[in-house]
């Protein structure tokens, strides 16, 4: 252990002459076994991968140095771009018929108290410190800031705990629309401080043009983009092209905001409503594919939201404006949903917990930062860039605890199951068949005979005096018997049985057990302990039933909840 210890931070030492396919890859590894291990306590993998990044990050390890992290910046683009299309293809036109009205309410009340809330604790505290100029500015920006809801650590916890319900729906609503919001309150408080600081040289006017400008050019261009993806992939029925049509429209439609200073996130999540809205059956396959493509993205992305927390110079001042900063914006968003849901007659579960999942900040938050870093003086700027990271970094710790928390309140936590997530919680003996006749190995067959005809199974376990399992008649089986062989009343069940090709234990994962099903071509597996006693049998078909069964129940519960808001 002592070895393993000196060779990592040996290995840290040496971070800086690493190469970068070697850095993205410790990082990707250890943000994954990071999540494991949070995830067995209990808590959303995501705290997992900012964790990781903290312990490799330029504070501690320095296995990413600032500089790397620095290199890697264009990567987060991708990273929010991946996010924003996943998202898009979450907001169907059905849900703002819906939903519309309530979601603009909410989005409305809950940015602005985060704002107005935000920015008189943060103003009344740097009043203390500075002047009235100083704290006017400082306090109108991180009201802007703080009014963005990052989307990649909402969605990450919906996709881990499987929401569904109005909860959810909502809250996928409020987190593609937070960000013009966001736009729009930042530009007026940029405003505002220049004006302030003496830095300001267009009037708040021109400000506001700027950023509806950049929101409409945004959307325009991810609409543009999703309506040519969508009639490519009208035309392409090869998983890999679709993947790749898809994955290097998102990169251009990124690329192209880039370029052209627009937003990343609003261009791709247009893309992705476009899609979704415009053919939602053909374009289905196509987020199936990316989300499936995209997890070390996430990872990598996330890990990286912890490496950049590298705080030098942090002062009472700095301490006091992080404290009012992450409580103004737990009070601000707690308070402005639930009046939003309230006055928009959203449901109680709305009204209730819509709150708690709106805390996480990340990639809008960052880049508005970035923004006003250099926006301002370096005595404002450095204020800025040490308050939000330490303000973004608590809130990406605290939000996704608190979204999960909201969720299993709402009961919605494994609402959106699929056949294939509850293959994998289940073991054989969850849905075994253990009301199954069993033949005696010496039955006669006027006695089989009478089973088959009072029974609709087609699968009959054989067993020996001892009741272990020897062999199995199947109706197949019996039917090709009888074409044959000439039938005769002295035939017994050890003559026209099969043998055993493969058997299981009901400790065994359901998922194995099917694959080993699918592998061998068999329709049942007889179930056994301590040996070959026979304990029942695994049908294959039987199973496909009874979840499809379950997962019906939980879409009326779904459906339950929506007619309650």
């Amino acid at each position: 252990m002592v070895c393993l210890f000196e060779n990592v931070l040996a290995l840290a030492d040496r971070a800086e002459h690493l190469n970068i396919v070697l850095i993205v890859g410790l990082a990707i590894f250890g943000g994954t076994v990071g999540a494991k291990l949070f995830q067995k306590m209990h808590v959303p993998q995501v705290v997992g991968y900012v964790f990781i990044g903290i312990l490799i990050g330029p504070m501690i390890m320095k296995v990413l140095s600032s500089d790397t992290v620095q290199r890697l910046e264009p990567f987060n683009y991708f990273a929010l771009g991946i996010i924003g299309f996943m998202v898009g293809g979450e907001l169907k036109k059905d849900m703002f018929i819906r939903f519309g009205k309530q979601a603009v309410s909410i989005l409305l009340f809950e940015g602005v108290a985060a704002f107005l809330v935000v920015g008189l604790l943060t103003f009344g505290i740097t009043w203390y410190f500075s002047n009235i100029s100083t704290a006017i500015a400082v306090g109108v920006v991180f009201g802007g800031i703080c009014t963005a809801t990052d989307p990649a650590s909402t969605l990450q916890v919906l996709w881990e705990y499987k929401c569904r319900g109005p909860l959810s729906t909502m809250l996928m609503a409020i987190v593609a629309l937070d960000d013009a919001l966001a736009l729009v309150l930042y530009a007026i408080a940029v405003s505002i401080a220049s004006v302030f600081t003496g830095m300001g040289e267009a009037s708040f006017a021109v400000a506001l043009i700027h950023s509806f400008l950049e929101i409409v050019l945004s959307l325009g261009q991810g609409v543009i983009a999703g309506m040519i993806l969508t009639w490519i992939l009208k035309h392409n029925d090869e998983s890999e092209k679709i993947l790749v049509f898809t994955i290097s429209s998102v990169m251009l439609s990124i690329g192209i905001a880039m370029a052209f200073h627009l937003d990343v996130i609003l261009a791709s999540m247009a893309l992705g409503i476009t899609m979704i809205n415009l053919a939602p059956r053909r374009t289905k396959g196509a987020f199936e594919l990316v989300h499936k493509f995209a997890a070390p993205i996430y990872v990598l992305f996330f890990v990286l939201v912890g490496a950049r927390l590298n705080i030098t110079n942090f002062n009472r001042m700095v301490a006091m404006l992080a404290v009012a900063y992450v409580c103004g914006s737990l009070l601000g968003k707690t308070m402005g949903s639930y009046l939003g849901a309230r006055s928009s007659k959203a449901g109680g579960v709305i009204r209730k917990y819509l709150g708690f999942c709106l805390y996480p900040q990340g990639g809008i938050a960052v880049g508005l930062l970035i923004a006003a870093s250099h926006r301002f003086d370096s005595e404002i700027g450095q204020i800025i860039v040490m308050v939000v990271v330490t303000g973004v970094f608590t809130l990406q710790i605290i939000g996704p605890i608190c979204t999960k928390f909201g969720m299993r309140k709402a009961r919605e936590i494994n609402m959106n199951i699929t056949e294939e997530d509850l293959i994998k919680s289940y073991n054989v003996s969850d849905l075994a068949e253990t009301d199954v006749a069993v033949i005696d190995s010496n039955m006669s067959i006027t006695k089989i005979l009478e089973i088959l005809g009072d029974t609709d199974l087609f699968y009959y376990p054989v067993v020996d005096k001892a009741k272990k399992l020897i062999g199995a008649i199947t109706m197949d089986g019996v039917r090709n018997t009888f074409t044959t062989t000439e039938m005769h009343e002295w035939l017994i069940a050890l003559d026209i049985m099969e043998p055993i090709i493969a058997k299981t234990t009901g400790d065994v994962p359901l998922s194995k057990a099917l694959r080993e099903t699918k592998n061998l071509q068999l329709e049942y597996l007889p179930i056994v302990e301590n040996g070959d006693t026979l304990k029942g049998v695994l049908d294959a078909r039987g199973v496909s039933r009874k979840l499809s069964t379950i997962i019906l129940e939980k879409q009326k519960e779904v459906d339950e909840l929506q007619s309650q808001m």
